[in-house]
């Protein structure tokens, strides 16, 4: 079955369907259903992490959905990140190989370094001391890179990308890089619209995704009152003029600028609303309005790192 998504080209050649699905906060006993109703609902693009915890049910929904023959795993696009307690070059092809495992793949299309800070190695996803601070590894996040060009040439990733990295970052990759990144993951809505950012990629040849495009309501540090992006009233004033959701305008908002974009849900008629995004597109007058909301707000601010050399939101960095 043909997927009615619009893909967008990387630079080196692949595609990527501009519509994904997200899996972080995916519980496993939800996560199987959630990308089964999914495929069948036409998404293509899947978007997972190793430290999500939920990759094998991801897995057992591909499993199933290529067994019943509703997708090849050429129609597929599966991207995956590794996790901050593998920076270290020996740790990166081992990491891949048990998300592939995981997966139940032979490859993945995207393989993201999830973020520019290592932990510790060797021990837990978040190793902390007796105080309950993260403990940090040194790792060179440019070191971690070289160690996962090879898994290209050995076919086991098509394309190598970066998430939550800013602009010096990005930089710092492209300085050593033999295979180049093809896009920065990182959180994106309109109240961080990441448009300096954007700008900076693109003009690099590296697309931008974006995670947390409805504002990640269910963030588990969510605190009472802060604000929450779907209630804004001049975003509801566009989807009511539009006979849309703000959900949906807030996808369409991203595909309007490009950007790839990866909403999160396992609730079925929530997954099929943000896939029905491709029968209207925002004026410029909407896009400007909705631009200007931005006030280059985090919902997703890695407090948990902060101190390490490599956080990438610690400066006034884009």
């Amino acid at each position: 079955m043909a997927s009615k998504v619009p893909k967008v080209a990387f630079n080196n050649g692949f595609e990527c369907p501009i519509l994904g699905i997200g899996t972080w906060k995916s519980k496993p006993g939800e996560v199987t259903q959630a990308v089964k109703d999914a495929i069948d609902i036409g998404y293509r693009h899947i978007d997972c992490a190793f430290v999500y915890g939920n990759e094998p049910e991801v897995g057992a929904a591909l499993s199933a959905k290529l067994k019943d023959g509703t997708v090849k795993r050429e129609d597929l696009f599966i991207t995956s990140k590794l996790w901050n307690t593998f920076h270290r070059p020996d740790l990166v092809r081992g990491a891949l190989l048990q998300t592939l495992k995981n997966l139940g793949l032979k490859y993945l299309d995207l393989y993201l370094i999830h973020w520019p800070q290592g932990y510790k190695e060797d021990g837990e996803l978040f190793p902390a001391d007796a105080a309950g601070k993260i403990q940090f590894s040194e790792v060179d996040y440019v070191d971690t890179w070289k160690a996962m060009e090879p898994l290209v040439a050995e076919g086991l990733v098509r394309s190598l990308g970066l998430s939550n990295f800013n602009s010096k970052q990005i930089t710092r990759v492209l300085e050593v890089a033999k295979v180049k990144p093809v896009v920065n993951q990182v959180e994106c809505h309109p109240y961080l619209n990441q448009q300096r950012l954007k700008d900076f990629c693109e003009a690099r040849g590296i697309r931008l995704t974006a995670y947390s495009p409805l504002g990640s309501p269910d963030r588990p540090w969510a605190k009472p009152g802060e604000p929450l992006l779907m209630e804004d009233p001049k975003l509801k004033a566009i989807a009511d003029r539009l006979g849309k959701t703000p959900a949906q305008v807030l996808i369409r908002y991203q595909i309007d600028r490009g950007v790839i974009v990866i909403p999160k849900s396992v609730t079925k008629s929530r997954i099929a609303s943000n896939f029905d995004v491709f029968d209207f597109k925002l004026s410029k007058e909407d896009l400007d309005l909705i631009n200007s909301f931005n006030v280059d707000g985090r919902f997703v601010p890695m407090t948990a790192s902060l101190g390490h050399k490599y956080h990438p939101f610690e400066n006034d960095e884009f």
